[in-house]
């Protein structure tokens, strides 16, 4: 089951939005209801503590939380999403707005690949993609995009192929950026790790 969640970072129209795989469910994270009002999304729940919300008028059932809490609202969207089965979680607005928010997200974002669910983070002109050992991205990007594999520690075995500068078992080193700004081939990219954590991310070149 696929479930969006949709959360308070920017959000573009594009063709790489509007190719993602439709969801069986959807969880607006305080604010990130508005997304649903700009895509016109029926919202299965409505969670947080509504500190971001203020005008935003949305048809859907609310779960409100107090401010002085151990979870973001975003946390409290995966923890209704994974309690009615979601096993894909699609964070809609994931990049831009507050970097912490953004931080957290990536990393809440691995932690829950680890536990064995499908997790992308997109935000329309950007999307990112966990990268664990045994659990390989495949993507297939257009000539040019730009894509970066972030280290989040230090990384062994790091295999990209696809790519205009392909790597085969490379060690790369926590927050290099030896591995950031590389561009796709056209076609399928396919990225692999034997140890490490890290995140693929895309810009959607010409993203219309």
């Amino acid at each position: 089951m696929t479930a969006w969640i949709l959360v308070g970072g920017r959000l573009v129209p594009t063709d790489a939005l509007r190719s993602l795989p439709r969801p069986d469910l959807v969880i607006a994270a305080d604010g990130g209801a508005r997304h649903a009002l700009a895509l016109g999304l029926a919202v299965d729940a409505w969670v947080g503590d509504f500190d971001s919300s203020d005008g935003l008028r949305l048809d859907a059932p609310r779960e409100v939380h107090p401010a002085a809490k151990d979870e973001t609202d975003a946390e409290l969207a995966v923890r209704v999403a994974r309690e009615r089965g979601a096993t894909d979680l699609v964070f809609l607005g994931a990049f831009g707005g507050r970097f912490d928010h953004a931080a957290a997200l990536v990393l809440g974002g691995v932690r829950l690949a680890r536990e064995g669910l499908r997790v992308t983070l997109h935000s329309g002109d950007e999307s990112g993609h966990p990268l664990l050992p045994g659990a390989g991205v495949r993507l297939r990007l257009p000539p040019g995009a730009t894509l970066s594999v972030l280290a989040l520690s230090d990384l062994r075995g790091l295999r990209l192929g696809g790519v205009r500068w392909p790597l085969s078992g490379a060690d790369v080193p926590l927050g290099s950026g030896w591995t950031v700004s590389n561009e796709a081939a056209g076609g399928e990219v396919r990225a692999s790790l034997e140890g490490g954590l890290a995140l693929v991310t895309v810009l959607w070149a010409g993203a219309k």
